[in-house]
């Protein structure tokens, strides 16, 4: 063992590619398949170069013409190949074969496995980087059902055999990862990065299932990928399972709403109603391709220090059970949140928001980091399709009620208000509810803190119920008592 000498600091040791894959060859229970498509058999070819992989590998394929494929797992009915669809099937297929050809009284003791991946590497003009699905299916018992780990990867670098190499890496990490770390899924999302750099390549969706992971909250995971750096975006549906923001933005509509939804309120649905409304009346607008999405930064999700995890839970809770589609980001500037739609649609989009947030985009000081400045980031948010949705704000000491026509914003930005407004590209939301202008999500977390009454009437239909009987944000049946 080497000494340790005055001044040394501590490095974790993070095992290579090649140990990883050796330490599962020379486990003699450890068997399985390797079936990859798009980018050659980058990881199984690891498991070869480390030695002792007959032990593990019970066959390695790949079907790159698309009428074997098709022959092998079936037709899609988008006739596409590189889809979660296709890569579910890829490991239902393989696993049937394990267990169909390998008996169970001949193997007594072998947990079988599945790993496979269906990709796209960087296309000859080098324009479009290329993504893919990867996943594995696998038990850590012979008489244990089976555990399933599937994620979407974008790769990052300009060169096919790099693309090819990084996925070699990040699927060993993933097999060793399902079978040494399944007991820390947060330490295990983290391993898929061994040996690896961020800028290589993006995990922007990963799902959890089986019986290993059923105490796991893939919103959770999802919340994970961002707080790591893995990607600045992640969505999750109403049935709390994540979502692959490109597949659901994909040429669509999109309206979205930021706010901390901490707890949701009947002022948050009635900007979503009103300017749901107002945004399927536009000319441009298929309400069929039309995507609503309540966003949460991860700025708002660290207000009060570190991100309580809990906390984020309780939000997704009530978003998810009033069947909307929620979006974790690491955008705190608006345009940055446009431009990462615009990777996905041309389409119109708009965002509803409150006054307050309005008055901050017309703040300079956001803008510090770019070279034009503010002038550069309206740029990137108007010059796509793009309107804004006003909901109006209600002075609670004079009941004045500020708009878009008489919000105040720096001096220096007055003209260039004028200018987004006179080209309509700020919109009033005429039609809202006032009697509930005087409901805020601060006031209402405090009195279900603090066992106040009538916090429920400012809560949607249905949500006051949820909080109580799941005990969402600090609830209890506790009553206070007021002693004179």
């Amino acid at each position: 063992m080497a000494l340790k000498i005055k001044g040394d600091k501590e490095i974790s040791h993070v095992p290579s590619i090649k140990r990883k894959a050796l330490q599962i060859n020379l486990n003699e229970n450890i068997y399985g398949t390797f079936a990859e498509i798009g980018a050659g058999q980058e990881t199984v070819r690891n498991f070869f170069r480390a030695g002792g992989a007959s032990g593990t590998i019970a066959k390695a394929m790949s079907a790159y013409d698309k009428d074997f494929s098709d022959a092998i797992y079936g037709v899609e009915n988008d006739r596409r190949y590189v889809t979660e669809a296709r890569l579910k099937k890829m490991l239902s297929h393989e696993m049937e074969l394990v267990e169909e050809r390998l008996s169970r009284d001949k193997h007594p003791n072998k947990i079988f496995f599945a790993y496979a991946n269906t990709v796209t590497t960087i296309d000859f003009a080098k324009k479009f980087k290329g993504h893919g699905w990867m996943g594995i299916r696998f038990q850590l018992d012979p008489l244990e059902g089976y555990n399933e780990i599937i994620m979407h990867v974008r790769f990052k670098e300009n060169d096919a055999k790099l693309q090819q190499e990084t996925l070699g890496a990040i699927g060993v990490n993933l097999i060793y990862g399902a079978f040494y770390l399944n007991d820390n899924p947060k330490e295990l999302l983290k391993s898929f990065y061994d040996n690896l750099d961020k800028d290589q390549i993006e995990i922007d969706m990963i799902n959890f299932s089986g019986p290993r992971f059923t105490y796991v909250d893939n919103r959770l995971m999802s919340l994970q990928l961002v707080k790591n750096g893995m990607t600045d975006a992640v969505m999750f549906g109403p049935d709390g399972n994540n979502l692959l923001p490109a597949q659901q933005l994909y040429k669509a509509n999109i309206l979205a709403l930021r706010g901390s939804f901490r707890p949701v309120t009947k002022v948050n649905m009635d900007m979503f109603e009103k300017a749901k409304e107002m945004f399927l009346q536009e000319k441009r607008v298929d309400p069929d391709k039309t995507k609503v999405i309540f966003e949460i930064t991860l700025t708002n999700l660290r207000a009060e220090g570190k991100i309580n995890e809990r906390d984020f839970l309780d939000r997704a809770e009530l978003l998810c059970s009033l069947g909307q589609n929620v979006m974790i980001t690491n955008f705190q500037e608006y345009y940055k949140l446009v431009e990462y739609f615009s990777e996905f649609t041309k389409a119109r989009m708009a965002l509803a928001m409150g006054v307050y947030n309005m008055v901050q985009i017309f703040d300079e000081k956001y803008y510090r980091n770019l070279s034009g400045g503010i002038l550069e980031a309206f740029g990137k948010l108007f010059f796509k399709d793009l309107k804004l949705y006003l909901y109006p704000l209600q002075n609670q000491e004079t009941g004045e009620l500020s708009t878009s026509d008489n919000l105040k914003v720096h001096p220096r930005m007055k003209e260039l208000y004028k200018y987004f407004k006179f080209n309509g590209k700020v919109l009033d939301i005429k039609n809202y509810n006032p009697e509930i202008l005087n409901v805020y999500s601060r006031n209402v977390l405090r009195m279900i803190s603090e066992g106040e009454e009538g916090w429920e009437e400012m809560l949607p239909e249905g949500v006051a119920e949820i909080i109580k009987a799941e005990k969402l944000f600090g609830y209890s049946k506790r009553k206070f008592i007021k002693i004179d």
